[in-house]
């Protein structure tokens, strides 16, 4: 626990190292540190200070709550928030390693070196230190699964669970992998309804109506369309890896589309039905944790909007896939393959924002093109890893195996 310690130590120096770089950079060179996320996180818990809708700030499309959290930015320090997204973020690396703790094949230094893949990933500091939010919406995910693999207390599982649904609606693709493991048994789905999967699910729906009712009371439709609907109609081509990105890009200036046009509301059919439905149904009781790294890494691969801030959202499962991960050749070939594709689309994508080049087509969309296929190759050989374990993973064998 000693090594652990040093470890969220190191962590949190690292973190206070980039903040205190990012105040240099925000005054003093042109292109700024600070997440424009963040302004908007900001100006939307001054006006809810002042006893306005956070709405009234253009482009805030999130749960009020977390205007609420961010008050203190108010009558504290300007810096609040990114403080408590740093926080969050070494939560998530101190949940990680107490999670890890329950495989007991995993030694005290093994843990520390997958724990360090979140902790000491300079992407991950770099997100939470500039003022990105995702890290408390991934707190919340991790402290879901650590009530519900290692205290095993399904209602506070369930209420984390909620909680980050409300935050964000995308953990609910997270429902169907933990009510099929929790039935107990491999491949018998009728036995879903039982009386941890009640618990579990009680909680997190309540959680999550009771949040979202208070939060309509208050705010009204806005919230609903700001929050939700929003994200399912969104056309955002800039900045965008998604093979949806040229589409969108032309959508966007095509005025009384009919339905089939809309590839922004259509978009999520095949990522929701992968994610939500096929890989829970064949993986989560084979390995939970890397069942929602391969449905999160699905989920964003087909996602029509994809930045990279997104990758956390993955990134946080990675250390339990690779705990007993074997080295190939072929998966190397496929990681290299997606930095590879990736950096292709970040050079046309410069071209296009800052030498004003227009890079559309053919430079952006054959670089999305490659960079989904690379994608779908490297999720194609993560399904392939979890499937060849030989694993009957349940909640109460799980427990005799602690």
């Amino acid at each position: 626990m000693e090594s652990a310690t040093k470890l969220l130590f190191v962590s949190a120096i690292l973190r206070l190292a980039f903040f205190s770089f990012g105040l240099y950079q925000d005054k003093y060179m042109e292109v700024k540190y600070t997440d424009v996320d963040y302004m908007v996180f900001t100006d939307a818990s001054r006006f809810l200070y002042s006893g306005r809708s956070p709405y009234l700030r253009e482009t805030y499309r999130y749960t009020p709550l977390l205007s609420v959290l961010l008050l203190p930015n108010n009558f504290l320090s300007p810096n609040f928030g990114k403080f408590l997204f740093m926080a969050t973020d070494l939560i998530v690396g101190y949940l990680i390693i107490k999670i890890l703790a329950k495989y007991g094949n995993l030694t005290a230094l093994k843990r520390n070196i997958l724990a360090s893949i979140w902790l000491l990933n300079p992407v991950v500091i770099t997100i939470s230190s500039r003022g990105n939010s995702e890290s408390l919406l991934i707190a919340l995910i991790m402290m879901a699964i650590y009530f519900l693999l290692v205290v095993r207390n399904y209602y506070l599982s369930g209420f984390f669970l909620g909680l980050s649904i409300h935050f964000k609606i995308y953990p609910f693709i997270y429902l169907t992998s933990i009510l099929f493991y929790l039935t107990g048994q491999r491949h018998q789905i009728y036995n879903l309804i039982n009386e941890k999967s009640i618990k579990f699910s009680v909680s997190c729906i309540v959680t999550f109506f009771t949040l979202t009712s208070i939060m309509y009371y208050y705010f009204g439709y806005e919230f609903l369309y700001e929050s939700y609907i929003y994200h399912l109609v969104r056309v955002d081509h800039r900045h965008n890896f998604s093979i949806y990105n040229l589409s969108l890009y032309f959508n966007s200036s095509i005025q009384n589309k009919d339905f089939f046009n809309k590839v922004e509301s259509v978009a999520f059919i095949p990522q929701l039905l992968i994610s939500f439905f096929i890989i829970p149904l064949k993986l989560s009781k084979i390995d939970l944790i890397s069942t929602f790294f391969v449905q999160t890494f699905v989920f964003v691969t087909f996602n029509k909007v994809i930045t990279s801030q997104y990758f956390v959202w993955f990134l946080c499962f990675l250390p339990f896939y690779l705990r007993d991960f074997q080295k190939n050749t072929k998966s190397f070939l496929y990681l290299a393959l997606w930095i590879l594709t990736q950096g292709i689309w970040l050079s046309f994508a410069y071209k296009l924002e800052f030498l004003g080049i227009s890079t559309f087509y053919p430079g952006l969309f054959f670089s999305s093109c490659s960079f989904f296929i690379a994608n779908v190759l490297l999720i194609g050989d993560c399904i392939d890893h979890i499937r060849s374990k030989d694993l009957h993973i349940t909640p109460d064998s799980e427990k005799k195996n602690n």
